[in-house]
């Protein structure tokens, strides 16, 4: 929960902003840590869009780009840390990302460091992030971190981006078919089986199939809805199990077509994010071990974590990746040639993009082929039953 406050610095000095905290007395503790000496403190009144609408109170992926992005900027160009976030402050439009910037302000007049006051926003900035500036922090070189950091954000969004609007058409067809076959196994199909009963005709066993399940569900459309729900839900409490994630994410990757494309997703986004990592001076070990969660994949993260382990042992990073058939040849032959010249980060970084174009390329291949099969297919699966 966040709280208005106005207290004073040591100095005197009138504050204000706000706080997270549990209630009233935690938000007097924690500023007490940032020794200031609370005069009021208030929950903060939430405005009535912001309560009709509560994702316009949350930081965006959009919102975190253009913060990384202008910070990089204006520090390159000689403003120091304070001032530039002091006028990034003024620029953002979301009042959440107001809110997080002020806190941070306050955060580091108290006394902490940039990467521990970012540190309390996981939702805005993940840990790999955090890691990153702490790095930035450390090598004196937070201008130069922060700008590979704003560009890496960019890459994944623009990936992001691609895949949605590629498979945007196909799925809005997709449930527009749905639709549209939900609606002739009520109306359709019903008057079509009263035609076919009053002309005596013989039924094809196919019709008779689309007939009875016609039938079902206008009778048992309750039961239908309900099951689809509760099957839903099932699901989904099954996923959040470790067996479940694991069994589910290995079949994600093994659909023809679609599988391919969410293991070139994975690989992009692996292979460009431990690059970042490596380059920004982590240990290698711990840069694989803080990559296994951005996959997004339990295969794949259980596969980078015993991998790590593999290094760790003194076994070389190309031939711990090599024991894994998830990583494909070419990723490993580039991790060797990168481990034998010294620049392993370049190696990662040029291959993420091999893998980035594989993407591009089957997103524009997948959306050619399916427009016409899904318009197509339905139908003629439809008709080839009725007749």
């Amino acid at each position: 929960m966040q709280f208005s406050y106005r207290a004073t610095t040591k100095d005197g000095k009138l504050v204000q902003g706000t706080v997270d905290a549990k209630d009233p007395s935690d938000a007097a503790v924690t500023l007490r840590q940032r020794e200031f000496f609370p005069i009021r403190i208030t929950p903060k009144e939430n405005t009535i869009l912001i309560k009709l609408f509560p994702f316009l109170a949350k930081t965006s992926e959009n919102d975190s780009i253009l913060f990384t992005r202008q910070l990089a900027s204006m520090l390159t160009s000689g403003l120091t840390l304070m001032q530039a976030l002091a006028i990034l402050k003024n620029q953002v439009q979301n009042e959440k990302m107001q809110q997080v910037i002020n806190n941070i302000i306050v955060d580091i007049e108290g006394g902490k460091t940039f990467s521990s006051a970012i540190g309390r926003y996981p939702d805005t900035f993940p840990v790999i992030y955090i890691s990153l500036i702490k790095a930035g922090e450390v090598s004196g070189l937070l201008d130069k971190i922060l700008l590979r950091l704003a560009e890496n954000m960019e890459k994944q969004q623009k990936l992001k981006n691609s895949i949605k609007s590629a498979l945007m058409y196909p799925a809005i067809i997709m449930i527009g078919m749905t639709l549209v076959l939900t609606m002739m196994m009520i109306f359709v199909i019903p008057q079509l089986a009263a035609l076919y009963e009053n002309l005596n005709l013989s039924l094809p066993f196919t019709t008779q199939v689309v007939i009875g399940i016609s039938n079902f569900v206008l009778i048992f459309w309750p039961f239908v809805i309900g099951g689809i729900f509760l099957s839903i839900f099932l699901f989904r409490r099954w996923y959040k199990t470790d067996p479940g994630r694991l069994i589910t994410d290995s079949i994600m990757i093994k659909i023809p077509v679609f599988g391919k494309l969410n293991q070139n997703v994975i690989l992009t986004e692996f292979s460009r994010t431990l690059g970042l990592l490596i380059g920004s001076g982590a240990l290698v070990v711990d840069a694989f071990k803080q990559t296994a969660d951005v996959t997004g994949n339990a295969l794949y993260r259980n596969a980078i974590l015993a991998i790590s382990q593999r290094i760790q042992k003194g076994i070389s990073i190309g031939d711990a990746l090599g024991a894994y058939t998830l990583f494909p040849s070419i990723l490993v032959q580039m991790v060797k040639i990168g481990e034998q010249t010294g620049k392993l980060d370049e190696s990662l970084t040029r291959v993420s993009e091999y893998f980035e174009r594989e993407v591009d390329q089957t997103t524009k291949t997948l959306t050619t082929a399916l427009e016409p099969i899904s318009i197509i297919t339905p139908i003629y699966n439809l008709i080839s039953q009725i007749q």
